[in-house]
């Protein structure tokens, strides 16, 4: 595959340009002498194809034999057309303006790029030989103008169309419906959990999609006094979308609870339920949890983005001598290694992106999870059912007798599943979990708080990963600037040499918030001999922080550093996350 950097306004360094495979060639064949595709797996696709009549490719997706970049790259080299990534592109608003959001919708189809001294439009499908999209998009620019097709992934179109042409026109529309008094959204037919009306019922599915496509990781839905707050958590902070009228929100109330299947009777208690739906071509799935208020059940759905979360180990952002610390700690073949922080500081992520490393056929990898977030192929994922009464500690007895090599515990929640783990590491297994502790150091002591006896962790702990998010500060509109005598020292840099730190600003790119996206910042203690007899004789944990400093650990606050001073983030941010106030 040869790939090209376009001359065309909005397209960068994404087109691959197919080499062609041997004439009547299929798909399948294909990707079998690529290596992407084996013959057990193609017979198993060929059988669904034939059942279901759907085409090869989006079964293969389905199955999860192939990915959708290694499909897309394989149709692109059998149609002689271009593929492209769409996540790489920025979208050109003259194309943008030229095909309207309804015929792209309807079509599929993402318009790239425009040239208007060649006048040549690029547009990204699912399928080239979408004969009827390409004549609507020819009756729309005219004759004269050429069109080239390139080859996208499906799930990455849905994200693009999201992307630039967004919900929120969708949204106002449905909101003056509602607020017009057309639609009756407190109406007791509604509120005894009869049909919803249609209205109501698009507007929550756009509400959905608007909070996934801006990646928010939860939704807000909180009712006040005279109206309806809705507000999103984007990388790590709520913000307020919208403000609905409070007559809205009674019919909203009960669609969420239908879609999850809680009782809709029930007002005055906790409800906890999920749901999943299809957004953007892909599957999304939602835990929802009510909890009655002062002016009525506030509802919190968490989204759990199947696609979102699994990093190679490269990618996490750790400096070279930390990670190759990690793999001293993964290279253990038994024993216990926790993941710390609170809630949202990316443990799953990182938990996610060890199993991935260490995943492969000769090894049998079982999980238990509190749901399963990012269904992974290979791995063994269990989600914990309390109706079963399969808790944590009950399904670790039950992956025991599995054989496995690597387990992992999505939380030591108490002291059975605390010693259940151990006793899995104690058996030859490597078993990772997480657990909610302020530091690295901190979690021993939380153990013993537990009720494991320090006997118990000596020899079985092997290394503790503790980890805050903070906002990544955008790369298009951030400043650099000499940091000031405050800021050196804070971060603890000579006078002498004052480094350029980032300021947020805010631009379209990052919707005005100065940030987009988000990194991990990490202390990693690695248990070795000195560590362990500490921890066997009770040592508090001032002594197992001094000990683990002088033996080179680095502290949250020093790697947050360590991003300021690379220009990843800001000493605004970091102090939002980490507590510098010893540094003042």
């Amino acid at each position: 595959m040869n790939t090209t950097h376009s001359s065309l306004p909005g397209l960068s360094l994404v087109i691959s340009r197919p080499d062609r495979p041997p004439a009547g060639e299929r798909l399948g064949q294909y990707l079998v002498r690529r290596g992407a595709l084996d013959e057990d797996r193609l017979r198993i696709a060929l059988l669904e194809h034939a059942k279901a009549r759907r085409p090869l490719g989006r079964v293969l997706v389905e199955l999860e034999f192939v990915t959708e970049a290694a499909l897309c790259e394989a149709l692109a080299t059998r149609s002689g057309v271009r593929s492209i990534d769409l996540s790489q592109v920025a979208a050109d608003p003259a194309a943008l303006a030229l095909i309207p959001r309804e015929l792209a919708r309807r079509h599929c189809l993402f318009p790239v790029a425009l040239d208007r001294v060649r006048r040549k439009l690029v547009i990204a499908l699912a399928d080239t030989d979408d004969v009827v999209a390409l004549d609507h998009v020819r009756a729309r620019i005219g004759a004269d103008w050429d069109i080239e097709p390139c080859l996208a992934a499906a799930t990455d179109l849905h994200r693009a169309l999201d992307r630039h042409y967004g919900q929120d026109t969708a949204i106002d529309d449905l909101l003056r419906e509602i607020e017009s008094g057309a639609v009756d959204a407190a109406s007791t037919d509604t509120a005894r959990g009869n049909d919803a009306p249609q209205t109501v019922v698009r507007l929550v599915a756009a509400l959905l999609a608007d909070a996934v496509e801006c990646g928010a990781s939860d939704i807000h839905f909180e009712p006040e006094q005279n109206f309806l707050r809705i507000r999103c958590r984007i990388d790590g902070v709520l913000r307020q979308m919208r403000a609905l009228h409070r007559n809205a929100w009674p019919a909203m109330a009960v669609r969420l609870k239908v879609m999850a299947k809680m009782n809709i009777a029930e007002t005055r208690a906790p409800q906890d339920g999920r749901f999943s739906l299809e957004l953007a071509g892909r599957p999304v799935d939602f835990r929802v949890a009510s909890q009655i208020t002062t002016h009525g059940e506030n509802v919190v759905l968490r989204i759990l983005d199947r696609q979102k979360g699994i990093l190679p180990l490269d990618r996490l952002g750790l400096a070279e001598d930390r990670l190759a610390l990690l793999a001293r700690i993964m290279a253990r073949p038994e024993g216990l290694i926790l993941v710390t922080g609170p809630t949202g500081s990316g443990k799953t992520t990182t938990l996610y992106s060890i199993l991935h490393h260490l995943n492969n056929e000769g090894v049998n990898i079982m999980t238990l999870e509190d749901p399963v977030e990012h269904p992974l192929a290979q791995l063994r994922q269990t989600s914990i059912n309390e109706a079963a009464k399969l808790d944590f500690a009950s399904g670790i007895r039950s992956i025991l007798r599995q054989d496995p090599d690597v387990i992992l515990v999505g939380e030591i929640r108490d002291e059975e599943t605390a010693r259940m783990a151990l006793r899995a590491a104690m058996t030859g297994h490597q078993v990772y979990a997480t657990l909610h502790s302020n530091s690295a150091v901190g979690a021993i002591p939380r153990l013993a708080d537990s009720g494991i006896a320090a006997g118990l962790l000596s020899g079985n702990l092997i290394g503790i990963i503790a980890q805050r998010l903070v906002r990544r500060v955008c790369a298009q509109c951030r400043e650099l600037r000499p940091a000031t005598a405050v800021e050196l020292r804070l971060l603890g840099v000579p006078v002498e040499a004052p480094p350029l730190v980032a300021h947020a600003v805010g631009c379209a790119h990052c919707d005005g918030r100065g940030y987009r996206g988000r990194l991990a910042i990490m202390e990693i203690l690695r248990i070795d001999d000195e560590l362990d007899e500490l921890i066997a004789r009770g040592a508090t944990a001032r002594e197992l922080q001094r000990c683990a400093l002088a033996q080179g650990m680095r502290m949250l606050v020093d790697d947050g550093v360590r991003r300021v001073i690379d220009g990843s983030t800001t000493l605004d941010e970091l102090a939002r996350v980490v507590d510098l106030s010893g540094r003042m």
